[in-house]
């Protein structure tokens, strides 16, 4: 049966990631008599503008991830050990710039550290073209992954065990180094590979800070592809960058199975305590500083541009909103909200379908086979989704899949997106589900389904619902792949917002900061809804 619920995931991502990834890279690599131009990687690969585009990424999603890493693990730490008020509204207000769109975050910033920002105007401070702008956008886009995935680990590591050596005249850090770390390691390497994959592919961020002079792979795929047309250019980069993510994702991979299967976890409402000392309580007011100026900061003066009009502070850019006569596009760009929820609803049901049944097909622990189907459910978040999204352009347009006209289009690629926080959320859950319990329903006569809907699905209703707002937050902010398929008539927000940031005059802006305003506040309520059902064991995220 298990296998058998790997069916359609399986179809699905053969038809909807494999089939245009696959096809898009074969036509940037086939001459026209069919034979393949393997010679094309050389050329591109020695291309001098290309060798610096591949430093660029790589230097900067190892920088990106250090400086996460730094300033996150504090926050880890006092998250995993520290009981105090307002600890759940302040692990949503982390969480929040996690599921904001890349686009949004880049506003944030841009609104911070650009042109006519906050440090430029306070300070003559401006940062729009620097690396430093895409360094702390990654570090804000980030810091959720390492609170959660190491503090989430280390808030269930017995503390008696460093008790233990200090008892036996270790110092302080001297337990930690020997008793603590090295149960976190697999947890922190978890971590900085998700970091270092979502930095090494980071689309929308450089593509508004950057400016021309800065470019990932992920941005020269999507130059190469909309603008120079260069599909063979674009093929090669794809390749470079699959083989790059497939890397991390095996040694993620790896990771994780170190910390399932090398710890003895206790309860996380066991190890948390009120902040005790001078010194504890000086690390908690240093995290809740750094939440303030990294996360708070840029999202606070984001909503304050959105109502900041030349008239002074009034709602001008939001009733804008309401009218089609700027010309960026053929509906009012207030439209786009509600294109946005209703594919969002409709990626969020494909994603809980598909990432649902993988993840109860994978429940059990077998093979290589069945564990490497795991990892490749987390390609979508790596690969890029400029090819996804024009490979659904040029493959998805013959019977029985005609489907380029169709609405359709944009909701599948959300839901690419949204499948792997399904599975990683879900799959936990249900391997703690005691597999005794299955059994003795089986033997009492129930058929499998039965089986699952008595025995499983009210042990994993709320982490199921988990999933669907993970899933249905990720879809609000899909923009790689929605940027080639979403209709002038039907644009999604983080594609509104992308275009008017890309025209020229103070209205064009004001829509955009305001536009992403209201994407902002549509994700945070749906992470503060997502956090009063949230238990520190649900999930992966």
């Amino acid at each position: 049966m298990r296998f058998g619920l790997l069916v359609v995931p399986v179809v699905f991502f053969a038809l909807f990631f494999a089939y245009p990834v696959s096809s898009i890279v074969g036509r940037g690599l086939k001459e026209a008599d069919g034979s393949w131009r393997f010679g094309r990687f050389g050329e591109v690969l020695a291309d001098p503008v290309i060798l610096d585009v591949l430093w660029f990424t790589t230097w900067q999603a190892l920088a990106s991830t250090a400086l996460t890493l730094l300033i996150a693990l504090p926050g880890a730490y006092v998250f995993a050990r520290f009981d105090f008020p307002g600890k759940q509204l302040l692990r949503a207000v982390v969480t929040v710039p996690f599921v904001l769109p890349t686009v949004v975050v880049g506003s944030a910033f841009l609104a911070l550290l650009g042109r006519g920002g906050l440090l430029d105007e306070a300070w003559g401070m401006r940062l729009d073209t620097t690396v430093w702008a895409i360094l702390l956008a990654h570090v804000f886009f980030n810091y959720a992954v390492v609170v959660r995935t190491v503090g989430g680990l280390w808030s269930q590591l017995d503390p008696r065990q460093e008790e233990a050596a200090r008892m036996l005249g270790a110092s302080r850090f001297a337990a930690w180094r020997k008793v603590t770390l090295p149960a976190l390691g697999p947890a922190v390497a978890a971590a900085a590979l998700m970091v270092f994959l979502f930095t090494f592919s980071s689309f929308g961020v450089v593509m508004i800070l950057g400016g021309p002079s800065f470019a990932t792979l992920e941005v020269e795929i999507y130059r190469q592809t909309a603008q120079l047309l260069a599909l063979d250019t674009a093929a090669v980069l794809t390749m470079v960058q699959f083989v790059a993510v497939l890397s991390i994702l095996a040694l993620h991979a790896w990771t994780v199975r170190r910390r399932e299967s090398t710890l003895r976890l206790v309860d996380p409402a066991q190890t948390a305590r009120k902040p005790r000392g001078a010194g504890q309580w000086a690390l908690l007011a240093g995290v809740l500083l750094t939440v303030a100026l990294l996360i708070v900061l840029p999202l606070g003066v984001l909503v304050q541009r959105s109502f900041a009009t030349a008239g002074g502070l009034g709602l001008g850019y939001f009733r804008a909103l309401t009218s089609a006569e700027g010309g960026a596009f053929l509906v009012p760009p207030i439209d786009a909200v509600g294109n946005s929820l209703e594919y969002a609803v409709v990626a969020t049901a494909i994603a809980v379908l598909i990432g649902g049944l993988a993840a109860m097909a994978l429940t059990r622990r077998a093979g290589r086979l069945v564990r490497g189907f795991d990892a490749l459910l987390m390609l979508p978040l790596g690969v890029s989704a400029v090819t996804v999204g024009f490979g659904f352009l040029i493959t998805l347009d013959e019977p029985p899949l005609d489907l380029r006209a169709s609405w359709i289009l944009v909701p599948l690629a959300q839901a690419l997106v949204g499948v792997p926080f399904v599975v990683r959320t879900m799959l936990p859950v249900l391997r703690a589900v005691d597999e005794r319990l299955r059994e003795a329903a089986a033997v009492l006569g129930a058929s499998p389904w039965r089986v699952w809907r008595e025995v499983d699905l009210p042990l994993v209703r709320r982490a199921l619902l988990i999933a669907a707002g993970f899933a249905f937050a990720v879809s609000l902010g899909e923009f790689g792949a929605t940027v080639f398929i979403a209709r002038p008539d039907n644009p999604t927000l983080p594609v509104a917002v992308a275009t008017l940031l890309g025209r020229a005059g103070e209205l064009n802006y004001g829509q955009a900061m305001a536009l992403s305003t209201l994407l902002m506040l549509v994700c945070a309520v749906s992470l503060l809804l997502l956090e009063r059902m949230r238990t520190d064991r649900t999930g992966e995220f």
